[in-house]
């Protein structure tokens, strides 16, 4: 029998969270940066909470809500709506190893994350890069609308990426 969990993210599962990084890094190519200091990537100084996925007691996925810090889909949020800053917060950090999406672990992480925003009394926002159809799917399926189209910077060229945001906060099922 196979127990799937999602829970909130302790310092323990730190380790857990960056090797897992790592091997979703090298068969899908994401995420696109952190993957050389994991543990910076996996703590940045604006995170709120995160959680993570496990299937039988191993941690096999991950995501994140973090305060606004620059993203595109923040300001083009704030410029559709006329939304503050401090009425958001930012979707991120999302991650499952393949040899386990078949478990729904990446829509009850978002859902996770989700939930956590509707008690801070916030909208989820987000930018997924244009070649993550299935990372879009997911936040369409869920009820995320897409609000434009940005260039997720990398070195020295951009990736197209696309920004979403999430439902009502009064609209959103647990």
């Amino acid at each position: 029998m196979t127990s799937v969990n999602v829970r909130r993210r302790t310092d323990h599962d730190i380790p857990a969270c960056s090797d897992v990084l790592v091997q979703v890094h090298a068969t899908d190519g994401y995420p696109v940066e952190g993957v050389g200091d994991p543990v910076a990537w996996l703590t940045p100084p604006s995170l709120l909470a995160a959680w993570v996925a496990e299937v039988n007691g191993i941690v096999v996925g991950h995501v994140g809500v973090s305060r606004p810090a620059g993203e595109a889909a923040v300001a083009m949020w704030g410029e559709h709506a006329a939304a503050a800053s401090d009425s958001v917060a930012v979707l991120g950090r999302l991650f499952v190893l393949s040899r386990a999406r078949s478990h729904s672990l990446g829509e009850r992480l978002t859902r996770a994350a989700m939930a956590h925003a509707v008690e801070l009394g916030r909208r989820l926002v987000l930018d997924v890069m244009e070649k993550d159809r299935a990372a879009i799917a997911l936040y369409e399926r869920l009820g995320w609308r897409r609000i434009g189209s940005t260039t997720h910077a990398l070195e020295e060229s951009g990736v197209p990426a696309y920004c979403y945001v999430s439902p009502r906060v009064d609209s959103v099922a647990t």
